[in-house]
């Protein structure tokens, strides 16, 4: 299937993190990337994403809003909102 791009806008980015606000409407995603850094995801919207990892498998992934999670840089997958509700998250990538 193919998804239409998720809206990203970097807030803050320096020698130390990088601060992008993610806007995932239905039916969009992020595309397929690669985590550069160790990144905290603090969810602002609620809703469930669809994680496509490399393998070609998916997981759901449900956000709560203000519960925040951590991941190891090398993580690399697409983020997709296949919902009918727009997700929002803020990723926090310290470098």
């Amino acid at each position: 299937m193919d998804y239409g791009q998720a809206a990203s806008d970097c807030q803050e980015d320096n020698d130390r993190v990088r601060v992008t606000e993610w806007r995932l409407a239905p039916g969009t995603a992020t595309g397929h990337h690669v985590h550069e850094y160790d990144y905290v995801v603090v969810p602002v919207q609620p809703g469930t994403l669809t994680i496509a990892a490399d393998d070609g498998g998916t997981v759901q992934a449900p956000l709560r809003a203000g519960v925040s999670y951590f991941r190891k840089a090398g993580v690399s997958h697409n983020v997709i909102n296949a919902g009918e509700t727009e997700i929002v998250f803020i990723e926090v990538e310290i470098k």
